[in-house]
Parts: C-alpha cells; sequence; structure tokens
C-alpha cells in the first residue's frame, strides 16, 4: 500500500497531475507513424536488437522458466516478444502460461498441485498481499530491487511491497483516466470535449440529440463499471477518501459513496444514455464496448466509451485510426480536480532461483518496456523507457502525463481490495455495481451490499 502525503499536498499534487493529463491530451492529439494493428508495429519483429542493453544478466543456458498471465491476443503476443529477448540474452526457455481470472484461484490450483510457474503476473495489489500471505511469493533479489530503484518512482515500487518487502515489480501500467470518443459523432453533433462533470452531461445530451446514443459500456465485466465509481470517488470525494474507503477505513456507506454513486447514476440511469439500456450493456464485454463506438460509420451505437489507454488496441481492431477516427480526453473534473487513476501487472516470484530473479531484474529494465512500448497497446511506469519508444503521439501523450504525475496518482480501488471483494466476477464489487447499472435507483441497498461484502472480504 502506498504512503500518502498530507491533504494540503495531495489536493496540489492531484491538480498538478489533472493538469498534466489536461495539458497533454488536448483535442488536436493526432497519430503520428507506427502502425498499431492488433498492438504491432513495424518495430516488432522478435527477431535483431530491440534496444540497447542496460542491464546485465547472467547466463542461464539450459535453465527453464515459466510466467503465467491472464493476458491473451495482442497483449500476450506482444510479452512474448519481451520473454523472446530474454531468452536470447541469457540462453534460458521461458514459457508463456496462459492463466485465468481470477489468477489468484489459477495459481492456488498449481501450488496444490506441486507446479505454480516462476513468475506470475499479478493484476491487484491485493493479489500480491494474498501471495505473501499464502507463503507463494518470494522477495525480490538485490538486483532486481536495485532496477526498481533506478527505474521506478517511488510511489510504483511501494506499491509491489508487503510489510515494506519488495515482491512486485509493476511491468504494465493503465491510465484509466480516459474517455475516448468518436470523432465524426462528435463532429456532426457539434459536440466538444467536455471539462467537468456538468460539461460532460451537456456533451451527451448535444451527442443524444443529433440521434446517437452518448455511452457504451461493457457492463458484462464489472472491472470496468468500478472504474467508473473510482474516477468520480476520487474527483469528487478526494484523495484522502480514496485511499480510506480503498483500505476499508470508512465503509462503503459512507455518505461520500452515495454522493457518487448519485453522480454515476446522472449516465448509468438517464434513459436511452447507455447503448443497449442496462440489460445491452450486461451483455456486452469490453472489447465489444469499445469497436461498437468506432464501427457503424456515422450511425455507431455510441458516441463515448470509457476506459483506459489499452482501449486503443480494441479500437484498432475496429479499423479506427487512433487521433483521427478515435480521439481521447481525460476523465472529467466531478469535484477540484480531474481524477489520475492508475492500474498496472506486476511481476510476482513463486519459484525462487538464479533463473526467475534475473527475468524480475529484465521486466524492471527500461530494455524490457521499451521492447513492448514499440508494439503498441502497452504503457509502463519505467521512468526511463524512452517517450520516442511508443508508436504514435496519443500514445506518447498518454506515457508522458503517466510519468510526469509521478506518485501523484491513485492505483485502481478494487485493484488494492481483497480479490473477493474487488477482482471476482460474479461477486463483491464487481456483482454489486453491474446491479446499480441495472438499476441505478437502488443506491441505499447497492451501499449496503458493497459494505457487508467489503466487510467479508477484509474481515472487518
Amino acid at each position: 500500500m502506498r504512503s500518502t502525503s498530507s491533504k494540503n499536498r495531495t489536493n496540489r499534487a492531484a491538480r498538478a497531475a489533472a493538469a498534466v493529463l489536461a495539458g497533454t491530451l488536448a483535442l488536436s492529439l493526432t497519430a503520428c507513424g507506427g502502425d498499431d494493428d492488433n498492438g504491432g508495429g513495424e518495430q516488432g519483429g522478435s527477431g535483431g536488437k530491440e534496444t540497447a542493453d542496460t542491464v546485465t544478466l547472467p547466463k542461464l543456458n539450459g535453465e527453464s522458466l515459466e510466467v503465467a498471465a491472464v493476458w491473451t491476443g495482442a497483449e500476450q503476443e506482444n510479452f512474448k516478444k519481451v520473454l523472446a529477448e530474454f531468452e536470447k540474452r541469457t540462453g534460458a526457455k521461458v514459457t508463456f502460461v496462459p492463466a485465468q481470472d481470477p489468477i489468484i484461484n489459477f495459481l492456488g490450483s498449481k501450488v496444490a498441485g506441486g507446479q505454480p510457474p516462476d513468475i506470475a503476473m499479478l493484476p491487484q495489489p491485493g493479489a500480491i498481499k494474498q501471495a505473501v500471505e499464502k507463503k507463494w511469493a518470494k522477495p525480490l533479489g538485490a538486483d532486481a530491487v536495485n532496477e526498481l530503484q533506478e527505474n521506478y518512482s517511488q510511489g510504483w515500487q511501494d506499491i509491489g511491497k508487503v510489510d515494506n518487502k519488495q515482491y512486485g515489480v509493476y511491468y504494465k501500467a493503465a491510465n484509466k483516466s480516459l474517455i475516448w470518443y468518436n470523432a465524426k459523432v462528435f463532429e456532426n453533433a457539434g459536440a466538444t470535449e467536455p471539462k467537468t462533470w456538468d460539461e460532460l452531461l451537456t456533451t451527451a445530451q448535444t451527442v443524444y440529440d443529433s440521434g446517437v446514443t452518448p455511452f457504451s459500456v461493457g457492463g458484462a465485466e464489472g472491472w470496468t463499471l468500478t472504474d467508473w465509481f473510482e474516477n468520480i470517488y476520487l474527483s469528487q470525494a478526494g484523495p484522502e477518501k480514496y485511499d480510506q474507503l480503498a483500505r476499508h477505513e470508512i465503509k462503503w456507506t459512507d455518505a461520500s459513496v452515495k454522493d457518487a454513486l448519485t453522480t454515476l447514476a446522472q449516465v448509468w440511469g438517464k434513459k436511452d444514455y447507455v447503448a443497449g439500456g442496462a440489460s445491452g450493456a450486461l451483455q456486452t464485454d469490453f472489447p465489444a464496448s469499445v469497436t461498437q463506438t468506432f464501427t457503424g460509420g456515422d450511425q455507431p451505437k455510441a458516441g463515448m466509451v470509457y476506459e483506459g489507454d489499452f482501449a486503443q488496441v480494441n479500437i484498432v481492431q475496429a479499423k479506427a485510426e487512433v487521433g483521427t477516427d478515435a480521439k481521447v480526453f481525460p476523465f472529467p473534473a466531478v469535484g477540484d480536480a480531474a481524477p489520475v487513476v492508475s492500474g498496472g501487472d506486476a511481476a510476482v516470484i513463486l519459484q525462487d532461483s538464479k533463473a526467475a530473479q534475473a527475468l524480475a531484474t529484465f521486466l524492471a529494465s527500461p530494455d524490457a518496456a521499451t521492447i513492448q512500448a514499440k508494439l503498441g497497446g502497452y504503457l509502463s511506469p519505467n521512468k526511463n523507457v524512452d517517450n520516442s519508444a511508443y508508436p504514435n503521439d496519443v500514445q506518447r501523450k498518454i506515457a508522458k502525463a503517466l510519468i510526469d504525475s509521478g506518485d501523484d496518482f491513485r492505483f485502481d480501488m478494487s485493484d488494492q481490495a481483497p480479490q473477493a471483494f474487488g477482482g471476482t466476477p460474479g461477486k463483491g464489487e464487481w456483482k454489486a455495481l453491474q446491479d446499480f447499472l441495472k438499476n441505478p435507483s437502488d443506491i441505499a441497498g447497492t451501499q449496503r451490499k458493497l459494505e457487508a461484502d467489503a466487510a467479508a472480504a477484509y474481515g472487518n
């Protein structure tokens, strides 16, 4: 859990980070060079040298490693190119093991069978904590820790710690405070990019009046709904309350949660504002929520879709050009400052060995991150990745915003929670917010359900 500063400093920092986002993600964003197709670019070969060596790795001829992650499609294929470079430099053999959500349950079955992977990519700080508590996770060695200290801000180091001991390397990050929009829909409607929540509602009405449903929501996957809530809550309630709720130091029946749900209902509960209505949204997965916003010519199913920078992969799959057909603006300010919410995936060692420590060290280096940055659809919290590695102007500006915010961000709240509450399909926060999408008028009932599930998961 990342430490927090005083209220005044935190509020100033949040405003500064929001200003960076607002300044860098402007209306004039345009793609410039690079081919993002399926998250890949022309730099994407797994053969030749991708980047200059900056990290020293041991020779591991004949040693084998397994790395487990829930990544699929282009995300998996691009990560395999990173593993291929590690193989080339060390002589080790690395096998990617596809995992299922929730990954903690998947790993539990592997551990019980006596065959855990050497490294697992864990998408939640809460999952890292569980892996430590179950005595699965092994601390990082000196080389990996040194690489982290050289390349990462203190905040990104700290969220990979448990009891002040370093267990996680946050290899992949996400900027989860973005709203993507169909540029043609906005142009036809005469809509403009909003900076505040009230302006967002005005923009939504303008899009609606033009004959297009304002929002696409991937409600079949509960994590997208938690992201909506977290951006609203962080901006409206402020960073200190956000941290308290993330640690369950205040209850989900708190008035601040009521305020955030009330605000959220202004979109989810507005008739014909969500593509397919609640029932349609609850049958729409995340990839479809993005692609249906950028297909259908002048009459797509929606004009806007909220989600992180990683939506670019799906935008390209819809054969839309990022920066031209698909543009983006920061999640609008609900309170005093626009939110800056991040997520990420951390490499955690489950079977300690020279080879596993070497791979963790490599993943903490700019060498590894630069390879995947060039392929598109990826964002690194590693501050020593050259910004020019990203394949288009939109992605370069999103990456710069993340790095420039330093420690002044908040990590995805549901990802900090025990997985039973914040990261399990059909349970906890995911299910409660799916039910809220179905019935946005039941704010008190949603709060009671959230609190009951949180109390059970946190043990308090």
